[in-house]
Formats: structure tokens, sequence, C-alpha cells
């Protein structure tokens, strides 16, 4: 089987034993054991009707075979299975549909944090407008509607909703597809491509010197003699709260040496949090990711962060250490929210996020005249388009190309 070339369409390829089983092989590669049949009494002159059985991956050949031959035995007796699918299939809602594509695809196929998303994105925003309507009879003018009531005095949310809706937008396409494929809604229905999405107001924030001078002496700050926080005099605990003086928080270097390496590398802070011991080689000065959000992935390390990872105590497997470090069933660190708001506050980064770290390293090295191949490389982008954001912050070419026509023009027009 693994012989057969893909064509310019697709192609079913018949099997000599049982008829109307065969393999059908589609221009992008995909493939899938279907079954044609002549329902009721049969004969030329009833229209032949086909049902998917599976793929190579749910079937082996020998299975697939055997679950086609058994239907054909039930059509004999007077089944129609493609009939008794479309009514199925028709029943279905999309809350149904739903779980099923989250068990049976997200789950298997997609990263844990991307699947928190999915799972996230469709029992918060869309099964809430859509969940109860079939989802063979949900229409363009019902995805528009809830791609509305998603951005609909949702200011809590970034970029007013219209992100989380965009987001909305994308899942959904993806179920209706998968769906399609596997014959839970009909071949080729999908609501959604048409909806247009909105236009997302996207702020990337870089740190400038300063600000990044003010980072550096919060994280000295906090893990020497620690962060000021509040207490809420209000509250009954409060009397035993302790003096105002010692209303301090001590941070352990493995939460300030998480921040320095996100600012250092450049790296997402999954890639970091994730991070464990045996994936650094400290000989050559690489973080040998095996698993990152565009797969296996080498990160060249700096001298400094270097410097970073060999100070920090090793407590367990993972660099940055969790509540469970040095457990059996170790896991790494959940986030960084609680004390990244904290150091932020105090050095005055007001709506600064973790991974505005990210693209601060990245307009560092833009801004050096790196080159944006060098600086993909170094944050690890898989297409050279998601590097070309940063172009406009390289100036010196553009500013040595200045320098010369002006200092022509000066001439020209008698200057020094």
């Amino acid at each position: 089987m693994s012989s057969i070339e893909t064509g310019d369409k697709a192609t079913i390829y018949y099997d000599a034993e049982v008829k109307g089983f065969g393999l059908k092989v589609m221009p992008s590669g995909a493939r899938s054991w279907i079954l044609e049949y002549r329902p009721g009494v049969g004969g030329r002159s009833v229209s032949k009707k086909r049902i998917k059985i599976g793929t190579p991956t749910t079937h082996s050949p020998e299975e697939a075979r055997d679950e086609a031959a058994k239907t054909l035995a039930r059509v004999t007796l007077g089944a129609d299975p493609a009939a008794a699918r479309a009514e199925e299939r028709a029943a279905m809602t999309v809350k149904e549909v739903a779980e099923s594509y989250l068990d049976k695809h997200v789950a298997e196929k997609r990263k844990g944090n991307t699947e928190r998303l999915y799972r996230w994105v469709l029992n918060d925003h869309i099964l809430p407008s859509i969940g109860s309507m079939r989802a063979s009879q949900v229409t363009r003018a019902d995805v528009t509607r809830m791609q509305a009531a998603i951005t609909r005095g949702r200011k809590d949310l970034p970029n007013g909703g219209r992100t989380t809706a965009n987001r909305a937008l994308a899942v959904l396409g993806a179920m209706f597809n998968w769906a399609a494929g596997e014959g839970l809604v009909p071949e080729g229905f999908n609501p959604v491509p048409k909806v247009e999405r909105y236009k997302e107001n996207q702020k990337e924030r870089f740190l400038s010197s300063e600000e990044l001078a003010a980072l550096g002496a919060a994280l000295t700050e906090a893990e020497t003699v620690g962060l000021p926080y509040d207490v809420d005099e209000a509250k009954p605990t409060a009397k035993h709260a302790p003096k105002q003086e010692n209303r301090v928080t001590v941070f352990s270097p493995h939460v300030t040496g998480a921040i320095r390496l996100l600012v250092l590398t450049g790296c997402r802070l999954r890639e970091i949090l994730d991070l464990r011991w045996t994936d650094i080689d400290f000989e050559r000065g690489l973080l040998l990711l095996p698993d990152s959000k565009t797969g296996k992935k080498v990160i060249v390390l700096s001298t400094a962060a270097i410097d970073v990872l060999t100070t920090l105590p090793r407590v367990g497997r993972y660099v940055v250490a969790s509540s469970s470090a040095g457990a059996e069933n170790e896991r790494p660190r959940h986030d960084l929210k609680k004390p990244w708001d904290a150091v932020r506050a105090r050095a005055g980064l007001e709506g600064v996020r973790l991974h505005d770290l990210r693209h601060s390293f990245a307009s560092v090295g833009a801004g050096s005249g790196l080159g944006l191949p060098i600086l993909g490389k170094l944050l690890g982008h898989s297409q050279a388009a998601t590097t070309a954001r940063y172009a406009h912050l390289d100036a010196d070419p553009v500013r040595r190309a200045a320098d010369v026509i002006a200092d022509r023009i000066a001439t020209a027009m008698g200057g020094k």
C-alpha cells in the first residue's frame, strides 16, 4: 500500500476480493477505506452509495476488508448504512460533534496547551451560541451571530474580543473539516470559511534600555530583600498580617532565573518552564528542545544565559523547579503569572506581558543589524515571514543610506 502514489485527482483502488471495497487516495495524500454498494434490490437502476469505513491509521487492510464484507452482508438483508449514517449525522448537535472532535482528534494529535485552548474556545465561546444546533444545519449567518456575540460587551478580553472571535472561527472551521472527513456532517460542509475575520490591532511591546534596566533592578530586589505587597486592611484577617515594614516577598532564584532566561534567550514561556537539565548542552552552549511549538529545536545560548543556568540550584529534573520538584511524579511549573505581575509592577512596566520579553530580545537583535535570517535562527522561527515582522526595527542600513544622501546634498549646498 505504501507504494501507491498520489495523483492530480482523487483515485480509488478497488479490492479484488470484496466487491465495491477500495482505498481512496486524495491529491493531498489523505487515504481512506471506502465501500460502494447499491441498496435495496440492487441492480443497475439503483444508484450507488459510498461510505467511509476508516483510514489506514484506524484500520489495517484486513480489518477494513472484513468490515466491508460484514457491511455488504447487512446490505443484502436490506440495510442501507449510508442512509443510516446520514440520519445519524443530521441528528448530531454541534456540542456532540465538538465532544467527539476534542476526544478523538485534539486530545490525541495536539499538544496539551493547544488542547486546553481548543476546549476553552469551544466550551466558553462557541457552544453557548450554537452548541444546541444540529451541526449539519449551521449556516454562515449562525456563525456570524456567534462571532458578534463573542465581542459584544467583552472589553475584558484582549483586543475587545476580536482576537478570541477569530480564534473561535479557526477552531470551529477546523472542527467542521474534521467532522466532514469522519462523516459526521455532509462531505464538504463547512459554514465558516466565508465568514470575514476581524482585523486585530496587535501591539508588540519592546522594552527600551531604560525599561530593561528597571526590570533588572526589580529582579535583583525580588531575589534579595524581596518585593513589598499590599494587604486589604478592610478584611478581618488583616490584623494578623505582618507589620508594614515586614510585608515583603522574596522570590526563589528559579522564578527570577526563568524571567532572565526569557529575555536573554527569546524563548517562549513553555520552552523555559518545560526545560529539563538533560536538554542543556553546556559544553557547546545549546538548548536541545525535543518538542517546542515548532517541533524539535536547537537554541544557541549566550554567555549571559549560560551564567544564569549555572547559578540555578538543581532541585529536580526541570530547570525551573516547581512545587513537585524532586518527586517521582514531578511536573513542570504551571506559569509565572503572579511573580511576573509583582516584578513588572515594581519595574513600572504596566501592560508588559511575559511574551513581550521575546519581542524585546528580537527587537534588540533587529536593531543591532544582525539580519533577519540570523534572528530567525535565534528565535527558532520555521518560516522567514514570521521573522519579517521585525524588519522595520533594523534601522542601521536605512540610517547609513540617509547619511550618505544627506551628506552629498549638504556638500552640494555648500555645507561642511
